[in-house]
């Protein structure tokens, strides 16, 4: 099998350059006063210090080029007519190399391809430990001396340099002594290799191409060689999708990086330029994704640069202070609900379970990579099951696995244990809860499919207000709702977002906000009251900013696309302006008799043992306690029945009410305990 032409090219170049070593090493030898000293380089002696004192060298002519040299490029030329990639000779174009910078380039890495080099380079460095060219070596095999700033500019601020295409190393030593290297990664390059530099590992992503989206802006653009292109995405589209497909359909490779995490690296700034030479050594074009409104300027403009065309990707609006110039903007399109079910059911495949694709994801907003993966997720949790099977809990806990972990940092994740079954509420409560349910469901199909939420900048989230005394079931039927839904229900703690000063809690909510907008998951704001209240008559600046912060929170909600909960305990305490933006209010009632009984069922389990004694309808008809209040009476009990080693008895409820009516500041009236009254009277 013949020889790789860029191969024999590369070598051709550097025999050029051993050549212009070879009557290096006689010139210098012929100077040497200790040329065959085995500790040259290793002392001074007073001869090469009287010759060091003798005058500067001269520099070298290498103008009349070597016939290996001129055989060497005619042999390259015919090489390219015949339709092959000279790697040196790409690199020289797409990095602006002029035939110094290749010179260069050759002597840098010659020392990567033939050990020989490396002694070759001791002997002239006068160091037998330094076995790399130092820049003053360079110089003198390209021809050019150490007093020419626009040579020695070369390796300073040249392409070579802010293409990375060399390291100038030892920075403490004079700058002719500062040794000169080559990356392993452009080493690779030239010998034909295009494995991507280790560096990059989780910064940049080989993201699978799926036929979605309107790829006719990016093929445009790349025609008609526009270098810098915006692609603005909603929560449920794809800018990479996009990219990608126009991209490919153009005929071009790309090099997809991820601005998130990349900021996420000790050293992002070094990063971003290994990343924008990818981009140049593949000569593809570079698709940045996740650009945000906090992203680093410092970094987006390192990106940008790139002389490579450049997408970049993010929900926020293009920041002018990002980069000089202003890039070319498109928004790209949502993907509907039915786009969405359309994806999971090709990605799963065959489903041996028989499963109603769009009721068990439509309420997951995910864009069409993350449905890909949360798809791939659910493949893979069903296989951990003796049958393999699928189900509707395995695709809701795939697209929870998507979600952003920046809500974890700001707010109490709970996992829902409790269902529709668990709820003691009278029919209007309950029939209100499973209209949020059913408007989760159905919200992207009814806001964004059909545009029933039409201007304004509106969101399509669903908000819910839930008002009713402590202990009515507010919480509980937050974490209800969101285990109908599959998703997970995270309580924002008020107390870490109120605060003293002004502006701040704006700030904590616009976190909550915004990292809220990255997961599917149901937001609660118990005690909502405190940053919901009603506005007040500006009587001082504190009313002034109080009311500027209820006005925030109205325009934030208006924005939402997500799913939210406010609870209180008080509805009158809520805004007007609040309640007209509220998709659905809950009123929670203090229980009746017969729902008090109820509860006191639920609440003692069917894993505890129970006592013949137990009487569950004078509890109920007797006590006029809310569920939590049950709930807190019914576990005292199963302690004090634990303390005895027995089943719970009456005697342990009664005694456990008796604690909960002390807790609750209540008088303990005999006619309410009745023929009870003994126990309390002894406990």
């Amino acid at each position: 099998m013949p020889e790789d032409p860029s191969i024999l090219h590369l070598l051709g170049r550097l025999g050029a350059i051993e050549d212009r070593i070879r009557r290096l090493v006689t010139a210098r030898r012929a100077t040497d006063p200790h040329p065959d000293d085995p500790f040259r380089g290793l002392y001074l002696s007073d001869e090469m210090i009287d010759r060091l004192f003798g005058g500067v060298v001269g520099v070298p002519d290498w103008s009349d080029p070597s016939a290996r040299l001129a055989a060497c490029e005619q042999a390259a030329d015919i090489a390219e007519g015949a339709g092959y990639d000279l790697r040196l000779r790409s690199l020289a174009d797409g990095f602006e190399l002029g035939p110094i910078d290749v010179d260069l380039l050759v002597i840098a890495i010659a020392a990567d391809l033939d050990p020989r080099f490396e002694r070759f380079f001791a002997y002239l460095n006068d160091d037998v430990s330094r076995r790399r060219p130092s820049v003053a070596v360079a110089l003198d095999l390209c021809g050019v001396p150490l007093t020419s700033v626009a040579d020695r500019a070369r390796l300073i601020s040249g392409p070579l340099v802010t293409g990375g295409l060399v390291l100038i190393d030892e920075d403490d030593r004079p700058f002719p002594g500062r040794s000169v290297r080559v990356p392993d990664r452009i080493v690779s390059h030239v010998l034909g290799d295009d494995t991507e530099d280790r560096a990059l590992a989780g910064v940049l992503s080989q993201p699978v191409d799926f036929d979605w989206g309107d790829d006719g802006s990016v093929r445009r653009a790349l025609d008609r060689r526009v270098r810098l292109l915006y692609l603005r995405e909603p929560a449920t589209g794809s800018g990479t999708a996009v990219a990608l497909r126009g991209v490919r359909a153009s005929g071009m490779d790309a090099v997809v990086a991820d601005l998130a995490r990349l900021m996420q690296d000790p050293d992002p700034d070094s990063l971003a330029r290994l990343v924008v030479r990818e981009a140049r050594l593949r000569r593809a074009v570079l698709v940045v994704s996740g650009v945000a409104a906090d992203s680093r300027p410092r970094l987006v403009d390192a990106l940008a640069g790139s002389p490579q065309p450049t997408v970049m990707i993010g929900e926020a609006a293009w920041d002018p202070t990002w980069f000089r110039d202003l890039p070319a903007m498109e928004v790209v399109e949502p993907t509907t609900a039915g786009e969405r079910s359309a994806l999971w059911r090709s990605t799963l495949g065959p489903i041996t379970e028989p499963i109603d694709v769009s009721a068990a994801t439509d309420q997951f907003r995910l864009r069409p990579e993350q449905v890909r993966r949360a798809a791939a997720t659910a493949r893979t949790q069903a296989a951990l099951r003796p049958s393999g099977r699928i189900t509707a809990d395995d695709l809701a806990s795939g697209a929870r696995a998507e979600n952003a972990s920046a809500l974890d940092r700001l707010a109490r994740r709970i996992s829902p244990k409790v269902g529709w079954a668990d709820l003691v509420l009278p029919p209007g409560p309950l029939d209100a809860l499973h209209e949020i349910e059913l408007r989760a469901h159905h919200r992207e199909r009814v806001l964004g499919d059909w545009g029933m939420r039409p201007g304004g900048g509106r969101g399509h989230g669903v908000v819910a207000l839930f008002a009713g005394d402590s202990g009515t079931g507010k919480t509980m039927s937050a974490e209800v709702v969101a285990n109908g839904l599959g998703l997970d229900l995270y309580v924002i703690d008020l107390s870490t977002v109120v605060d003293k000063y002004i502006g701040e809690t704006e700030k904590n909510l616009e976190r909550i906000f915004r990292a809220a907008s990255g997961t599917n998951a149901v937001l609660l704001f118990d005690e909502a009251d405190a940053v919901f209240g009603k506005r007040s008559e500006v009587k001082d600046a504190h009313d002034r900013y109080a009311n500027v912060e209820s006005a925030y929170l109205l325009q934030r909600m208006e924005t939402f696309d997500g799913l939210a909960i406010l609870a209180t305990n008080l509805r009158a305490n809520i805004d007007e302006a609040f309640t007209r933006r509220l998709d659905v209010i809950v009123d929670f009632p203090m229980p009746d008799a017969a729902h008090r009984t109820r509860l006191w069922d639920r609440s003692l389990g069917a894993r505890i043992g129970r006592g013949d004694d137990i009487d569950l309808d004078f509890l109920g008809e007797a006590f006029e306690l809310a569920g939590g209040a049950i709930r807190a009476a019914a576990i005292t009990s199963a302690y004090l029945a634990a303390a005895e080693g027995d089943v719970v008895r009456m005697s342990h409820l009664i005694v456990a009410v008796k604690r909960e009516y002390r807790k609750l500041g209540r008088l303990l009236v005999e006619h309410e305990f009745g023929r009870y009254w003994a126990t309390v009277d002894s406990a």
